[in-house]
C-alpha cells in the first residue's frame, strides 16, 4: 500500500482500507468460460456483465486489494450510465465524492471560461480511484462466486497458452501466486490489465508483430494531491483545464475532491514530451510556480502522492483495425489494454465500461464456438459505438495544438453564449463534437 493510499483512506476513515476476502484458490488446470487478467473497472465490469449472464468467470489481478490506482480520478457521464446498469452507482454515491456541473478552460492570456453541463444525466463524479476500484472489485467478486467462478488477487500472469494445432488459439493463462505455477483454461481469455497488459502485449507484439506503442496516439500523465488550493469549491463545481505556455499541446488540470484535497496533474502526448526540455514532474512544477503561484500559495503537497503513468489513446490509426488491434483467435482486449482513451480528455473510465459490455455481449452470442472471425466483429461494434467521439476528440486535440487558436477560442468563447452552448453540448453529445470540429463553424462563431 501506499503512502497516497493511507492519506487518503485516512482523511475519510474509509472502508476500502479492508482487505476483500475471496474463497479457496480454484485447482491449479481449472477450466473456466472466460478468464479476465486485470480486475480494475473494465475487468470487473467485465466480469459483473458476464457473471450476470451466468458464465463461470476467473478473474486475476495481480495486486492485492485494497490497491491505488494513478488516474485523474474524473468519471464522466457515460461511465456513470453503464455503473447505473450495473446497479453500482448507488453503492458509489454513497461513499465521499466531489460532483463536477461544469467545465473551466483558460489559455495561456489566463483567459478563462465556465461551461456549464447540461445534460443532467452526464453530470460527472471525482472519486479517487482507491475507493472506486475497491467496490467495483468487491462486488465483481461476489457476482464472480455465486455464480460458480474464481477470483485470485497477487495473481501474475507470465504467458497466455497458445494451441498451436487449432490456428494459434489462446486457449488460457500460465502464471504464479506465492512462488508456485498455475495454469487454467477458458474458451476466452479478456485483456483487461491497462497500459502494460500481458494480453495485448503477447498479441499485438508476439502473436502479431505490430508495434505496441505509437507515441503519436500515446499520453503521459503525472499526477499529485494537494491540499488547500485557492478558489476551489471543494462540493460541486467546475474541474478545470489550462493552458499553459511551455506545456502546450499538453494541459494542466485541477479536479476537487472534497475535504479541500484536489488531484493535480498534467497530461501530454508522448510525441510531444520528448520535445520537451524538462520531464514531467518538472513542468508540473513549472505550472504551479509560475502560473498559479497565488492559487497554491499557501496549498500543502501530499507526500509521496506525485505520480506518472502512460495512457493509449483512442485515436484513429491508418488501419483498417481501429484505433488498434482488440483481439486474437480466442481472446479480446477492453478498456485501456484496447486503447480506449478519449485523446483530448484523458478520460478512460467510460470507454472500459462499454467496451466490457460489447466483449460479454459478442462472446454470449458465440460462446460455442468463438474465434477471429468474432473478434474482429466485437472491434467493429466497438469502433462504431466510440468511432466518432473518438475520432472527433483526436480533432478538437489537434486544434489544441496551436496556441493561437487556443487563445482565440477561449477568448472568444468567454465573450459569445453560442459558443458556450455548442461546448457544452460537446460535452455529452458525439454530434455536437462534430460540430466542434467543422472547420466551417469554427470560422463563423471566431471571427463573425
Amino acid at each position: 500500500m501506499t503512502k497516497n493510499y493511507h492519506f487518503v483512506a485516512e482523511r475519510m476513515n474509509a472502508f476500502w482500507k479492508n482487505s476483500i476476502p475471496t474463497k479457496e484458490l480454484p485447482k491449479n488446470r481449472t477450466k473456466f468460460d472466460i478468464i479476465i487478467v486485470g480486475g480494475g473497472p473494465a475487468g470487473t465490469a467485465a466480469a459483473c456483465h458476464a457473471a450476470n449472464k451466468g458464465h463461470k468467470v476467473l478473474l486475476l489481478e495481480k495486486d492485492e486489494y485494497p490497491r491505488d490506482k494513478i488516474c485523474g480520478d474524473a468519471v464522466g457521464g457515460k461511465a456513470l450510465k453503464h455503473l447505473e446498469e450495473l446497479n453500482l452507482l448507488d453503492t458509489l454515491k454513497k461513499t465521499p465524492h466531489f460532483i463536477f456541473d461544469s467545465v473551466i478552460f483558460s489559455n495561456t492570456k489566463r483567459e478563462k471560461v465556465c461551461i456549464n453541463i447540461e445534460d443532467s444525466m452526464a453530470v460527472g463524479y471525482v472519486y479517487p480511484r482507491i475507493n472506486f476500484d475497491w467496490i467495483l472489485f468487491n462486488e465483481a467478486t461476489k457476482r464472480i462466486e455465486n455464480s460458480g467462478g474464481g477470483v485470485i488477487q497477487n495473481f501474475r500472469v507470465n504467458n497466455l497458452l497458445i494451441d498451436k494445432d487449432k490456428n494459434d488459439r489462446i486457449i488460457g493463462v500460465r502464471g504464479t501466486k506465492r512462488n508456485k505455477d498455475y495454469e487454467f483454461f477458458a474458451s476466452l481469455t479478456i485483456g483487461a490489465g491497462g497500459v502494460n497488459c500481458p494480453v495485448s502485449k503477447t498479441i499485438i507484439t508476439d502473436i502479431y508483430k505490430e508495434n505496441f506503442i505509437d507515441k503519436e496516439h500515446w499520453s503521459s500523465a503525472f499526477r499529485q494531491y494537494w491540499k488547500g488550493i485557492k478558489g476551489v469549491n471543494y462540493e460541486k463545481g467546475a474541474i478545470e483545464f489550462h493552458y499553459v505556455d511551455g506545456v502546450i499541446p499538453g494541459y494542466f488540470w485541477i479536479f476537487p475532491i472534497g475535504n479541500e484535497m484536489c488531484n493535480v496533474g498534467l497530461g501530454i502526448t508522448l510525441k510531444d514530451l520528448k520535445n520537451k526540455k524538462k520531464k514531467l514532474k518538472e513542468l508540473q512544477k513549472y505550472i504551479i510556480e509560475e502560473r498559479f503561484s497565488e492559487r497554491f500559495e499557501n496549498a500543502s503537497l501530499m507526500e509521496g502522492s506525485g505520480k506518472s503513468w502512460q495512457l493509449p489513446l483512442g485515436s484513429p490509426r491508418k488501419s483498417r483495425l481501429k484505433p488498434r488491434r482488440m483481439f486474437a483467435n480466442g481472446c479480446l482486449l477492453i478498456g485501456d489494454s484496447a486503447s480506449l482513451v478519449d485523446p483530448f480528455t484523458g478520460e478512460g473510465i467510460g470507454n472500459a465500461l462499454l467496451s466490457a459490455k460489447i466483449a460479454i455481449k459478442h462472446y454470449t452470442k458465440n460462446k460455442d464456438n468463438f474465434g477471429d472471425y468474432n473478434g474482429e466483429e466485437y472491434q467493429k461494434d466497438v469502433w462504431n459505438n466510440l468511432g466518432k467521439e473518438l475520432t472527433n476528440s483526436f480533432k478538437i486535440q489537434k486544434y489544441t495544438r496551436k496556441k493561437w487558436l487556443i487563445n482565440w477560442f477561449i477568448g472568444k468563447a468567454r465573450r459569445k453564449k453560442e459558443l458556450q452552448r455548442i461546448l457544452s453540448e460537446s460535452l455529452t453529445s458525439k454530434e455536437a463534437q462534430r460540430k466542434l470540429t467543422s472547420p466551417w463553424l469554427l470560422f463563423r462563431n471566431l471571427v463573425f
